[in-house]
């Protein structure tokens, strides 16, 4: 632990938290199922699974496979509907000193609307984060992140139903992720979750068929902490928003390349699979790096980045802003 006290709290996409280490959607059930494993006391809080209106059976297997520095997942956002999220989920979490943030899907517009409704009179629920990365149906089976219209009716619809923070999860899957992010942004969200999985596929060489029964599915893990890191710094620098990075976070180093770019807070997924206290190590390491630095607050951290100004802008821009 630092020598002396150093201040780890941090407000991102208007949530305040104690660190800012969270655990992904998707990779700690709904919270409750880590407290065995992880204490969850020691992380800035947990993001759950999708919440859907309905129960959802998810796809058929296979739906994950191991992939070098990863995994591919096709779960198909299984999930248990909003009424027993509600009634059997989520009181576990009663009395944790952590932050919950509730992921929540759906077809189109007014299914968020709905959900995010029902959450904003639940006490329990402290932020809410669009997972706006699954089909919609009244699209055309259109991703909902790979289009800024779509991406911005979501928020537009989300916003007036609910006083909590809202976070917009995006996906990698673009050509400019920071259009995507900026439609989010100008409806009303709080802060950007990125990035979510990249397209991916196995096949099994011995079947010559697919490893996963859809085909595709969402790669993730170490593999492609870069992408996420680069997709994150254009969000930074062109929208100049709060970001919560994620995307192959699974050390603290890997941690502090998110903060040192501009990340207000960062999430663990997949490394918590094969790792499950690896959040809390990851926030105690965020603190005793900042000790070494001889900084005091997490503010003093993030974006705390040394650039070659001649490299970004170069040597003309440099020139005529008086740098040379």
């Amino acid at each position: 632990m630092p020598d002396r006290p150093v201040d780890l709290s941090i407000v991102a996409g208007k949530l305040a938290l104690k660190n800012p280490v969270l655990v992904a959607s998707g990779t700690g059930g709904y919270g409750a199922e880590l407290t065995p494993i992880l204490d969850v006391t020691k992380i800035g809080g947990v993001v759950t699974k999708t919440i859907f209106q309905d129960v959802r059976p998810g796809n058929p297997p296979q739906r994950i496979a191991e992939t070098p520095a990863g995994m591919l997942n096709s779960i198909g956002l299984e999930g248990v509907g909003i009424e027993l999220f509600l009634t059997e989920k989520l009181p576990k979490l009663d009395g944790v000193d952590t932050r919950v943030i509730v992921s929540i899907g759906g077809y189109g517009p007014e299914d968020f609307a709905r959900l995010a409704d029902r959450l904003d009179a639940v006490s329990r629920c402290d932020a809410i984060e669009l997972n706006i990365s699954c089909p919609n149906v009244k699209e055309g089976g259109l991703d909902m992140s790979t289009h800024p219209r779509l991406a911005a009716d979501v928020v537009r619809a989300v916003r007036p139903r609910t006083r909590k923070p809202v976070w917009a999860k995006l996906t990698p899957n673009v050509t400019r992720i920071s259009d995507v992010g900026k439609a989010c942004l100008d409806e009303g969200a709080d802060g950007l979750s990125a990035i979510n999985t990249l397209l991916g596929m196995q096949i099994d060489v011995a079947r010559r068929a697919p490893t996963l029964r859809r085909g595709v599915g969402g790669l993730s893990g170490p593999a492609i902490r870069p992408i996420a890191l680069v997709k994150c710094w254009e969000l930074l620098q062109v929208l100049r928003c709060d970001v919560i990075g994620m995307g192959g976070i699974a050390t603290t180093n890997d941690a502090l390349e998110f903060l040192i770019a501009g990340c207000m807070a960062v999430q663990v997924g997949t490394a918590v699979y094969a790792d499950p206290d690896c959040p809390a190590r990851i926030a105690e390491g965020i603190g005793e790096y900042m000790d070494s630095a001889g900084m005091e607050r997490l503010t003093d951290l993030i974006g705390n980045i040394n650039l070659d100004r001649e490299w970004l802008l170069g040597p003309k821009a440099v020139d005529e802003e008086g740098g040379k």
